[in-house]
């Protein structure tokens, strides 16, 4: 899988936000939960925080809709949080987990962890 795919970056996403929820970390909105930590476009990204708010893996996202645009904005706030449906996803999801296993084998890590 590419560093860009969709799964990649969602299992990246997640685990951040998962671990700084274990560590009781603050989230860094400004520095690694943007679009070029993970070398994406900001529209992609965007798209990504959104399926996975409205899927109910996290919450703390106002999503903001633009006029005369087909693509939704988004502001991720502060108190951005996995929520247990995405520690669920994370755990059980049979796609994430080759993402896991491709991820450690090329020792790719979580960026501010």
């Amino acid at each position: 899988m590419a560093r860009d795919d969709y799964f990649v970056i969602v299992y990246k996403i997640l685990t951040y936000l998962y671990e700084c929820l274990k560590m009781g970390k603050n989230i860094d909105t400004y520095n690694i939960l943007t679009a070029e930590t993970y070398g994406i476009e900001e529209s992609y990204f965007n798209y990504i925080i959104i399926q996975l708010y409205e899927e109910g893996y996290i919450d703390g996202i106002n999503i903001i809709p633009i006029i005369g645009a087909k693509q939704k904005g988004i502001k991720i706030t502060s108190n951005v949080i996995i929520k247990p449906k995405g520690i669920e996803y994370l755990q059980e999801n049979s796609i994430l987990s080759k993402v896991k296993g491709m991820l450690k084998e090329i020792k790719d890590t979580i960026p501010g962890l």
